[in-house]
């Protein structure tokens, strides 16, 4: 019998491992840091930014363009306005129109997604392919031709990502409905007269949860860029409240004599939408079924021996030492 790294024993539908590798063990540290530092962030820049910068972001002073130092931690601008304050306040009004879009598009995509799921074929068909040619257009294009219409400012972001991010929403859960429309649960409830509209909200959504959960979460990084970039089209919270978008393309103009402008709130961009992946990530392992990280979290089985039990596998009992 050949020697493997580790030493696993299969018993029936589940494999028993005698511990998780290392990386498995980092990778859950990592996401369980980067899940609650996104929610203390995101709480702590939308309920309270005055706690963390106390000083008026419009308020002008009389050091212009004062480089980062400890009277102004990210120096000042054009205007002598502080620039650590206009980022913290900055975060307002992206993560408030990034979250709404993202919750917009969720509830009309998994809305949408349902109905095509559970519609006759013909219903369907036409359904998907009015999204199927929204997917084939660019985000961006979309939401610019939107605010556009609609005029700038935050609530026409927000409507623009809700409406902009719907198809992919919608793409995912139809396919999702389809497969579970041959369900045995789903079939049954049919049988006992259980109407299309009852059996989508009874027995579809609940098994949809986890997945929309990771959609929106994937999402939320994706909306935030979106936001930004129009801000910096000059379509989102105009000058001279504070905004990432809108202080990244005013810092522009004066990057080769004054880079703190624009490095502050590119940097703010970055590390949001960096948390966000990793926290989408994270609940992705978290919220799986196959996963390791949720079988630990979870159930914290054991077998006799003291071992942890992770993931399904085939039902062929087998033995490796």
């Amino acid at each position: 019998m050949t020697s493997t790294p580790m030493s696993t024993i299969a018993i029936g539908p589940v494999v028993v491992l005698d511990k998780p590798s290392a990386t498995t063990r980092a990778r859950s540290i990592l996401g369980r840091i980067a899940l609650a530092v996104t929610v203390v962030f995101f709480l702590a820049l939308l309920v309270a930014p005055g706690v963390l910068a106390h000083v008026d972001p419009i308020a002008t002073g009389d050091d212009i363009l004062a480089a980062p130092s400890a009277a102004h931690l990210f120096g000042t601008d054009q205007l002598g306005r502080d620039v650590f304050s206009r980022t913290i306040h900055g975060a307002h009004p992206v993560l408030l129109a990034s979250l709404l879009g993202v919750l917009l598009a969720t509830v009309a995509g998994v809305a949408l997604g349902i109905a095509a799921g559970v519609a006759p074929r013909w219903l369907n068909t036409v359904l998907m392919r009015a999204v199927d040619v929204l997917l084939a257009l660019p985000v961006l294009l979309i939401a610019l031709m939107l605010i556009a219409t609609a005029g700038s400012g935050v609530a026409s972001i927000v409507m623009a990502i809700g409406i902009a991010f719907t198809p992919g929403f919608a793409r995912i859960v139809e396919g999702s409905v389809r497969r579970l429309r041959s369900a045995e649960f789903v079939q049954a409830a049919y049988v006992f007269g259980s109407t299309r509209m009852r059996t989508s909200v009874r027995h579809l959504l609940p098994n949809l949860v986890t997945e929309v959960v990771v959609l929106g979460s994937s999402a939320i990084g994706w909306a935030v860029l979106t936001a930004t970039t129009l801000s910096f089209l000059g379509l989102g919270v105009l000058l001279p409240q504070p905004d990432w978008g809108s202080d990244l393309a005013a810092g522009a103009t004066n990057l080769s004599i004054a880079w703190w402008l624009s490095t502050f709130p590119g940097l703010a961009i970055t590390i949001t939408i960096l948390l966000a992946n990793f926290s989408g990530d994270y609940l992705m392992t978290l919220l799986d079924p196959r996963s390791k990280t949720r079988f630990r979290l979870f159930t914290g089985a054991r077998s006799r021996a003291g071992r942890r039990v992770t993931e399904p596998v085939g039902s062929e009992p087998e033995v490796a030492s």
